[in-house]
C-alpha cells in the first residue's frame, strides 16, 4: 500500500514538482486546498480554511508524512505593515492548524517537514558562509523564518521527527525565481542590481524536490538544512551568465540601488542583499546535487 504524503501549498511551483516526484517514487499525495478539486488515482484533494482553523479529518488521518510549504509569497507585494502581518501569520496559523488537527485525530505521522528559507540569516551582505548553527538575524527576513521554524517546534515536542528546509532562490523551467527576470533579459535589457556584489544562493527545483524526498525517507534527517548550492554566485555573475545564455553580453550599467529602493521600499532588500550559505550538513548525509553549475543550470531552465 502506498504511503501518503500530505502537502500544504501543493498547487504552487514547488508543490507541483514535488507531487510529481513523490508519485513517481511510489507515494500517494494528499493536497490541502481552499477549493475542492477532482481526485486522481494517486492525488487526493481536501479542503482547509486557515482563518476558520478547519481541515477535513480524512486528510490528517490518512497521512504518513506532512510537508508544509504553505505561506504568503514574501516577494509578491510591497512590505506594508499589513502585508508583513499576513506573511508572518500565514505561516504560524497554518502550522498551528496542522498541529491541533493532528492532536485531535490521535493520528501518528513519521515526519513533519517544513519549508523555511536562507533568509533566516538576514538581508545582509558579507563574505561569511552561513551554516545551520549560526544565530538567526533580527531583521524582517530573519524574524519571519524564525517564526516559520518555531511553528514546527510543537511537532518535535510530540516526538515527531521534524525537518526544516532552508531554501535558496529556486530555479526551474517557466517558473520560480527566473520567471520575472527572463522577459527583461530576453529583450537584451538585463543588468546587475545595485552593487552586484550581493550573493545569490540558488537551487534547481529538481534538487529541491529530491531534498524533500530525502527528508521523508531518511530517518537521520532532523533539524535545519540549507538547501542551496554553496558557491560564489553574486548578482553580477548571475546577470552576466543569464545574459550569456540568452545570447548576448550585458551592455547596460548596474541598476542603481536607490531606484530599486524607491520602487520596492523595504522589500528591495530581497534584491540588494544576500549571503553565502553552506550545504555541507546536507552533503554529509550523502545527498548529492545534480545541478551544481550556474551556467548549465540556466541553460537547462531555458531549454524547451
Amino acid at each position: 500500500m502506498r504511503k501518503n504524503v500530505l502537502i500544504t501549498g501543493g498547487t504552487g511551483f514547488v508543490g507541483r514538482h514535488l507531487t510529481a516526484l513523490l508519485i513517481a517514487k511510489g507515494y500517494s499525495v494528499s493536497i490541502l486546498t481552499r477549493n475542492k478539486k477532482e481526485n486522481t488515482e494517486n492525488v487526493f484533494y481536501y479542503i482547509w480554511d486557515i482563518e476558520k482553523q478547519f481541515i477535513e479529518d480524512e486528510a490528517i488521518q490518512k497521512a504518513d508524512y506532512i510537508i508544509h510549504l504553505a505561506g504568503e509569497n514574501i516577494a509578491a507585494k510591497p512590505w506594508t505593515k499589513k502585508r508583513k502581518e499576513a506573511i508572518l501569520s500565514s505561516r504560524a496559523l497554518s502550522a498551528h492548524l496542522l498541529y491541533t488537527s493532528l492532536q485531535k485525530s490521535n493520528s501518528k505521522i513519521e515526519a513533519f517537514v517544513s519549508a523555511s528559507a536562507v533568509g533566516i540569516y538576514g538581508a545582509i551582505n558579507g563574505r561569511a558562509i552561513c551554516t545551520e548553527e549560526m544565530q538567526p538575524a533580527n531583521d524582517f527576513l530573519g524574524l519571519t523564518c524564525q517564526k516559520w521554524e518555531a511553528a514546527a517546534q510543537p511537532f518535535e515536542n510530540l516526538g515527531i521527527r521534524t525537518v526544516k528546509i532552508r531554501t535558496g532562490l529556486v530555479m526551474g523551467k517557466g517558473d520560480g525565481f527566473l520567471k520575472k527576470l527572463l522577459p527583461v533579459f530576453k529583450l537584451r535589457l538585463g543588468a546587475a542590481l545595485g552593487s552586484g556584489t550581493q550573493y545569490m544562493p540558488w537551487v534547481h527545483i529538481e534538487d529541491l524536490c529530491r531534498i524533500y524526498l530525502e527528508a521523508i525517507k531518511n530517518p537521520e534527517m532532523h533539524g535545519a538544512y540549507n538547501a542551496a548550492i554553496t558557491d560564489n554566485t553574486t548578482n553580477q555573475l548571475f546577470s552576466v551568465k543569464l545574459a550569456k545564455v540568452c545570447g548576448y553580453k550585458i551592455w547596460l550599467p548596474n541598476v542603481p540601488s536607490f531606484l530599486i529602493q524607491f520602487a520596492l521600499g523595504e522589500m528591495s532588500k530581497l534584491l540588494l542583499k544576500g549571503r553565502r550559505v553552506s550545504n555541507a550538513k546536507l552533503q554529509a548525509l550523502g545527498f548529492q546535487f545534480d545541478h551544481k553549475y550556474l551556467e548549465a543550470t540556466l541553460k537547462d531552465c531555458l531549454s524547451q
